[in-house]
Order: C-alpha cells, then structure tokens, then sequence
C-alpha cells in the first residue's frame, strides 16, 4: 500500500507522463524493489479510485506514460477560468507548419517553405517558441540544416502517446475528395 501512495503522489506532484520504467527505476534507485508488474497494478488501482464521479480529474496515459488530468467534462470551466482559449489557439499557419512536421519528420525548415510557398522563419521560431517541436538533429546534406520534429509537449498537448496515432488522410478526407482528375 506505501508504493501505491508514494506513486499517487510523485503522478499528483508533476506536471508531466511519468513513465512505469521510470517509476520502476526509481524505486530501484531507492533500494526498493519492485516489478514493472506491481507498478501496473498500482496503476490500475489508482486509475480505478478516481474513475468515479467523486474527482474532478482522473489517472490518463498519455504521452508515453501516465499522469492525473480534469476530467472532459470540466474542460470548459477550466478554459474559461485560465482564458485560454485566447491565448492557446495557433494561428493557420502555425497549424499548416505543425502539420508538415508532425507527419514529414524529420524536416528542415526548406521543406517546409517548399511545401507551404512562403517563409518559415517566424512560424517555426514561434511554435519552438511554444515548445510544441523541437531540434531533433542536423541533415547530412551541404550547409547542415537543423532538423525539426514534434516534442514531447506536442505529444501531451493533443493527448497522444506517439505520432502514429495522428489521423491519417483516409480518415479525414472521403475516399472520392481523395483523387485526381476526372473519375472513370
């Protein structure tokens, strides 16, 4: 029961996923056993005491590992009262750029301009700015472009664990807007 609450507390103390590796891990660093099965369990337990209606928030994975969210349901209070929704929208072109580089990464800031038609510069400044991507390396091509890709916080932001469950063309487009040229 002790470990149970010591991981309740290190998932209500951050801000951000914690994954079960790095809980197990950390045990271990503090000559606690424990197994990655246990850790799970605890989880499970945990997420269970707060799936009722009695918490406002709840035990969510994401982003690669778990962390303590409000609710959906009270989304909307929390937005009004924190006035987000002003100051959290990205602009069209902030999206566009965002977009490229979820689904094209790694991507230089020239295939990126390529792609939209007009300069990158303020965008990608912007939303590194943001924290929703990231420097992730250099191209092995002449003048050694930097290389962007999403971050972590663009993974927590839109509650995903990876770029794989980003919605795919066919998921958003129908199958006949999805074509070229006249149809046979």
């Amino acid at each position: 029961m002790q470990s149970q609450l010591k991981i309740e507390a290190i998932l209500f103390a951050t801000e951000n996923p914690v994954s079960i590796a790095d809980l197990v891990a950390l045990f271990q660093e503090n000559e606690e056993e424990i197994t990655e099965g246990e850790v799970k369990a605890y989880l499970d337990t945990i997420k269970e005491k707060y799936s009722t209606e009695n918490y406002a928030f709840e035990l969510v994975r994401s982003g690669g590992g778990f962390q303590f969210l409000s609710k959906a349901i009270y989304h909307e209070w929390i937005s009004k009262f924190l006035h987000q929704n002003a100051n959290k929208k990205l602009s069209s072109a902030a999206m566009e750029t965002l977009s490229i580089i979820a689904y094209k990464q790694p991507v230089t800031k020239l295939e990126i301009e390529q792609i939209r038609g007009v300069n990158a510069d303020y965008t990608v400044h912007k939303l590194l700015e943001k924290e929703l991507i990231s420097i992730v390396g250099k191209a092995d091509m002449p003048g050694k472009p930097i290389l962007y890709g999403v971050s972590q916080y663009f993974l927590d932001y839109f509650g995903i664990n990876s770029t794989d469950e980003l919605p795919q063309i066919k998921d958003v487009v129908p199958q006949e807007e999805n074509t070229l040229g006249e149809q046979e």
